[in-house]
């Protein structure tokens, strides 16, 4: 049985208020694909700050290392906060004990490859460690588990930074920072935070001015 015919509606044609349903149909259909939630694989895992597990190559590797030519990682941080920890280092794969002491005080910066404002930073990092010489520890922590994509960044930058590779982000989990990045802290002589800094740093002064302030070290 059909429906009866409203008044106006001609015999044959599909009735206004059949038409009005259709579209109001289609539209909640639209409506649904927009809003319904993506597959996980679908959003980078960075943006939810949790590492991807990266298949890079012994060769890949190796051929970034050789264009970035890092400098080595230090001894360690002497900082308490961080024993049991061992990370290896970016630039030649040794492992680093980041509580063994160092007896000078730490500049620690977390940061990873697809970080924009880190782009700015780091050189600006690598200037802090070439002037601070042996009165200020600058160790870089990249935390993303993609160390080639590391590697290649700081070879564009032409930046040259002890670095080790943290895809776990224990660092910052065990000194307190926020996994946000880029993120700084200070570690003073004895190993205890001095400050932490979860924004990033645009020149060298500006890094300076915070060095000097909370660690003492001038410039």
């Amino acid at each position: 049985m059909t429906a009866p015919l409203l008044p106006g509606e001609r015999p044959g044609r599909v009735p206004a208020r059949v038409r009005w349903l259709i579209v109001c149909a289609v539209v909640a259909v639209a409506l649904t694909v927009a809003i319904w939630p993506r597959s996980p694989q679908s959003a980078p895992a960075r943006q939810s700050g949790e590492p991807v597990q990266t298949s890079v190559s012994p060769d890949q590797l190796a051929a970034s290392r050789a264009r970035a030519a890092l400098p080595p990682c230090p001894a360690g941080t002497g900082s308490a906060a961080l024993a049991g920890l061992t990370l290896d280092c970016l630039g030649d794969g040794r492992p680093v004990d980041l509580a063994a002491g160092s007896g000078r005080p730490t500049l620690l910066n977390v940061w990873a490859w697809w970080c924009g404002p880190c782009r700015v930073e780091l050189p600006a990092l690598a200037t802090v460690a070439e002037r601070a010489g042996d009165r200020l520890t600058v160790l870089t922590v990249h935390a993303d588990a993609n160390p080639a994509a590391g590697l290649d960044l700081l070879a564009e930058l032409k930046v040259r930074l002890a670095t080790v590779s943290d895809p776990q982000a224990l660092v910052a989990t065990k000194l307190g920072a926020p996994r946000a990045y880029p993120v700084t802290v200070l570690l003073r002589a004895d190993g205890t935070v001095a400050g932490v800094h979860a924004r990033p740093f645009t020149s060298f002064d500006d890094v300076a001015a915070v060095v000097r302030s909370e660690l003492g070290v001038q410039l």
